[in-house]
């Protein structure tokens, strides 16, 4: 099972609206890296996320960009910024079987995630707004590899602008 993990992009601030929407840079970002996971012939079977504002919007926009029906995105309080990782595991299980996964959340839970897939206690892995990382799983095995770890300014560069 290939999970691939993707920080909510920039929103605005809690003072300009308390629902903290994606800002007009957010999306922009959000639309690149949603292009460039279609360049790289990302499809999803399953794609999850919080229930904040800024996070469904980040998988919505991935979604449309990659031919996931927007109806059947799943939303999950195990995947908001303080939940604990073993709740997104858990989630995450339920779908074995599953090849290919898209979650859509927060720091520092998603974060937490990645270092549990991973088996790496102490692992510093820096994640930032719509970055994409992908981390190839054996439930059966209980083995995992991170296949690539990309940033923003990199699915930009995919993304062709």
């Amino acid at each position: 099972m290939r999970i691939h993990l993707m920080q909510h992009g920039q929103c605005l601030s809690e003072a300009l609206d308390p629902h903290q929407p994606l800002s007009p840079v957010g999306r922009e970002m959000t639309e690149k890296a949603a292009n460039a996971a279609r360049i790289l012939g990302l499809r999803f079977e399953l794609i999850a996320t919080s229930p904040k504002v800024r996070a469904m919007q980040t998988a919505e926009i991935m979604a449309r960009a990659t031919g996931y029906p927007v109806s059947r995105i799943e939303v999950s309080d195990v995947f908001k910024a303080t939940a604990p990782a073993e709740g997104a595991i858990n989630f995450i299980n339920e779908y074995e079987g599953l090849d290919s996964i898209l979650v859509t959340g927060h720091l520092p839970s998603l974060a937490a995630v990645v270092v549990r897939l991973l088996g790496a206690k102490g692992l510093k892995l820096s994640m930032v707004n719509t970055g994409l990382t992908q981390i190839e799983v054996n439930l059966a095995e209980d083995t995992s590899v991170l296949n690539w770890h990309l940033t923003p300014a990199q699915l930009s560069l995919i993304a062709g602008s």
